[in-house]
C-alpha cells in the first residue's frame, strides 16, 4: 500500500505541474496537429491501402510518444528536484509514478490522434475488439521502455540526440509486432490470427518491464 500510495503522490505532482505549466501538453497537441495535416496533405485524394494507414498511424504514434515521454526525468534535473525525490521517497516508488505519469499522458495523445487519423482517412477498422488490444499492449511497451530510457538519457550529457538513437533499435521489435497485428484487425482477421503477435507485445511488455525495476535503481542513483 505504501508503494502505491508513494506512487500515486508522485504521479499527482507531475499532473499538477503539467496542469499548471500546460507547456508539453500544449507543443505536444500542436505536433499530433502538424502530424496530421502533413498526412492529410500528403494523401490528397488518394485512394491508400488499409496496410499502409496502419503503418502511418504508428509512426505520428511513435513520433508523438517519442516527444512526450523523453523529459519525463530530464525535467528532474534541470529543476534539481531529483536530490529531493531521492530523499523523500525509493527508487521503485519514482519510476512507478513517471510510468503512470507517462501512461495517462501518453494514452491521452494517442487516443486524440486515433480519432483525428480515423477522421482525415476515413480509417476502418472491422475487428475493433482486436485492435483495441493491440493498441493497449502497444502503447503499454512503448511507455515502459520510454520510460526506462528517459531515465538513461537524463544522467547523460547529450539529452537531445540520445533519446531517438536509444529508443529506436529498443522499440522495433515492438512496432513490427505492433503494425503486423493491426494490418490484421484492420482487415477483420479474428484475434487468433494475430495471436502470435499479441503474446510478442505481451511479453515484450512484462520483459521491459520487469528489467526496468531491476536496473533503474544504479540509474537513478548514479
Amino acid at each position: 500500500m505504501k508503494l502505491l500510495r508513494s506512487s500515486l503522490t508522485i504521479l499527482k505532482k507531475d499532473l499538477k505541474s503539467e496542469i499548471r505549466n500546460r507547456y508539453a501538453v500544449n507543443s505536444l497537441l500542436m505536433f499530433v496537429i502538424v502530424i496530421i495535416t502533413i498526412i492529410k496533405f500528403s494523401l490528397g485524394k488518394e485512394i491508400i491501402t488499409p496496410e499502409i494507414l496502419c503503418g502511418l498511424l504508428w509512426i505520428a504514434i511513435y513520433f508523438t510518444s517519442s516527444s512526450a515521454l523523453a523529459r519525463v526525468f530530464i525535467k528532474e534535473e534541470e529543476k534539481e528536484t531529483s536530490t529531493a525525490l531521492k530523499v523523500s521517497t525509493n527508487h521503485t516508488q519514482i519510476f512507478i509514478g513517471k510510468l503512470l505519469f507517462n501512461f495517462s499522458l501518453t494514452f491521452s495523445l494517442n487516443i486524440v490522434i486515433l480519432i483525428l487519423f480515423s477522421i482525415i482517412t476515413e480509417f476502418t477498422i472491422k475487428n475493433p475488439i482486436g485492435f483495441l488490444l493491440i493498441f493497449f499492449l502497444g502503447n503499454s511497451g512503448m511507455v515502459i521502455s520510454s520510460t526506462i530510457i528517459a531515465a538513461i538519457i537524463s544522467k547523460a550529457n547529450v539529452k537531445g540526440t540520445l533519446y531517438p538513437v536509444l529508443s529506436f533499435p529498443v522499440l522495433l521489435p515492438l512496432l513490427i509486432s505492433v503494425i503486423s497485428a493491426t494490418k490484421l484487425s484492420v482487415n477483420g482477421s479474428v484475434i487468433q490470427d494475430f495471436l502470435p503477435d499479441i503474446q510478442i507485445m505481451f511479453s515484450y511488455c512484462i520483459v521491459i518491464l520487469t528489467l526496468s525495476l531491476m536496473v533503474f535503481k544504479y540509474i537513478w542513483e548514479d
